[in-house]
């Protein structure tokens, strides 16, 4: 973070008056600083394990129209069969899911999400910008 000197135009003692451009600096250390703090956080939580990150290409296969589900699953090296019978569905309801033919119940993707290890957000579909 950059240190800078404020120029008040006008003080007293209950107000300081600012030029614009140092308002919007002092905004800028504010918007930084929180940024850094939240950082820290993330990558705190990461350390403890209590997030994952994943590789950007595991992200940019979702994005551009893979099903979640089956992305997590190849990202996870688990087969169908593995990750069906680990969720407790049928590997061919799994598949339809993955094909997206079904969106599958939210008893399966919660339990699909717990044998993935993610949390059930992960497995919707991405908003597409309007």
């Amino acid at each position: 973070m950059n240190a800078f000197t404020l120029h008040p135009v006008h003080q007293d003692a209950e107000t300081v008056t600012l030029h614009r451009a140092d308002y919007e600096a002092l905004l800028e250390a504010l918007e930084d600083a929180q940024d850094l703090v939240e950082s820290r956080e993330a990558l705190a939580r990461l350390q403890r394990g209590e997030e994952e990150a994943f590789p950007i290409e595991l992200v940019e296969q979702i994005i551009d129209g893979m099903q979640p589900v089956r992305a997590f699953r190849q990202y996870r090296g688990l087969t169908q069969q593995a990750l069906a019978q680990s969720a407790g569905v049928s590997a061919s309801y799994l598949c339809e899911i993955e094909a997206g033919r079904k969106t599958g119940s939210l008893d399966a993707i919660t339990r699909i999400a717990g044998a993935l290890r993610l949390p059930i957000d992960s497995l919707l579909p991405p908003k597409r910008a309007e």
